[in-house]
C-alpha cells in the first residue's frame, strides 16, 4: 500500500506545475527560461541526497541507461509546454492524459497478459472522467484542435508512458536516490540542447524567476522522480498509469485554489469520476480475495 500512495503522490505533484507554468508565464518568463530553469534545479535538487549514496553508483550501461529515462521526463516538459502554445490547456491535458491507456497497453504487450477486468472499467472510468474534468465538452469542438498542438500533447503522453514503464525497470540495483540524479541528468541535458539555457546568465533568476523554477524542480522533478523510483518497481507500470491519473484532479484543484479559475459542475463530477477510476481496481481486488479466503 505505501508504493501505490508514493505513486499517487508523485502524479500528485506533477497536478501542481501547470498552476506555476502559468503564473511564471503571467510573468512574461519564456519557455527556455522556464523550462530549462526547471531541469537545471532539479538536477540539483537530487543530486545532493544522492551524493550519500554513491557507493552503489551504476556502472556506465546502467547509467547511460538512467540517463535515457530521464530523456523521456525531460522530453515530456517540452512536448507538453509546447503543445500549450497551439490549444488550450483542457484538450491538451485530455491528450497528455492518454498516457492511462497506453501505459496499461504496453504493460499487457511486455507481459503478454490480457489486463483483468477491474483494470479495463478503472481505464474507462479514467478516460471519460478525463473528458469532463478538462472541460472538453465545454469548448468549441473541432474549432480548438490544432495539428501540431494535438501531435504535441500525444507525443507527451508517449514520453510519459516511457518514463512510467522503463522507471520501473531500469537499473533497478542501483539505490533509487542515484537512480533520480541520473534520469534528472538526462533531462538537464535534453533542456539543455533544446533550449540555450539563458536563464544562467540574462539575470532572469535575481529578477524574480527563481521562486517559480524552484518549485517546478520540486514538485516536477525531485517528487515525482524519486517517489516513482521508489513505488514503480512494486505496483508496475499498468497500476501506475492509473495512479497517473491523480494529476487531473490535483491540476484543477490547484488552479482553483491559487489562480482563482472557475471549475464548473462537468469538471467537479470529471474529479469524482477519475478519483472512483483510481479506488475501484484495487477495491474490487482486494474484495475478491477476501471472499475467497473467507469460508464458504
Amino acid at each position: 500500500m505505501k508504493y501505490i500512495l508514493l505513486v499517487f503522490l508523485g502524479a500528485c505533484s506533477y497536478g501542481i506545475l501547470s498552476t506555476i507554468v502559468k503564473l511564471a508565464y503571467g510573468q512574461g518568463y519564456s519557455p527556455a527560461e522556464v523550462i530549462g530553469g526547471q531541469m537545471f534545479f532539479g538536477l540539483v535538487l537530487t543530486w545532493i541526497p544522492a551524493l550519500f549514496f554513491l557507493r552503489t553508483k551504476p556502472g556506465k550501461k546502467q547509467l547511460l541507461l538512467l540517463i535515457s529515462v530521464g530523456l523521456a521526463i525531460g522530453s515530456t516538459g517540452i512536448l507538453y509546454y509546447n503543445a500549450l502554445r497551439f490549444i488550450p490547456a483542457s484538450i491538451a491535458i485530455v491528450l497528455l492524459f492518454q498516457f492511462t491507456w497506453m501505459g496499461v497497453l504496453a504493460e499487457a504487450i511486455m507481459t503478454k497478459r490480457m489486463p483483468d477486468k477491474p483494470t479495463l472499467l478503472s481505464l474507462v472510468l479514467l478516460l471519460f472522467g478525463t473528458l469532463l474534468a478538462g472541460g472538453i465538452f465545454e469548448t468549441d469542438g473541432i474549432a480548438q484542435f490544432h495539428i501540431a498542438g494535438v501531435l504535441l500533447g500525444l507525443l507527451s503522453a508517449v514520453s510519459y508512458t516511457m518514463f512510467l514503464l522503463f522507471s520501473g525497470k531500469a537499473a533497478i540495483g542501483v539505490n533509487p536516490w542515484v537512480r533520480s540524479a541520473s534520469m534528472s541528468t538526462g533531462s538537464f541535458l535534453l533542456a539543455g540542447l533544446v533550449y540555450t539555457p539563458v536563464f544562467l546568465w540574462n539575470g532572469a533568476l535575481l529578477d524574480g524567476l527563481f521562486p517559480y523554477v524552484f518549485l517546478l524542480a520540486f514538485f516536477g522533478i525531485f517528487i515525482p522522480t524519486v517517489f516513482f523510483n521508489f513505488g514503480v518497481p512494486h505496483t508496475g507500470p499498468g497500476m501506475a498509469a492509473i495512479l497517473g491519473a491523480a494529476e487531473l484532479p490535483m491540476a484543477v484543484f490547484s488552479s482553483f485554489i491559487i489562480l482563482g479559475e472557475t471549475v464548473s459542475a462537468l469538471q467537479v463530477t470529471g474529479v469524482v469520476v477519475i478519483l472512483l477510476g483510481m479506488i475501484l481496481p484495487e477495491w474490487l481486488r482486494q474484495r475478491h480475495k477476501r471472499l475467497k479466503s473467507s469460508p464458504s
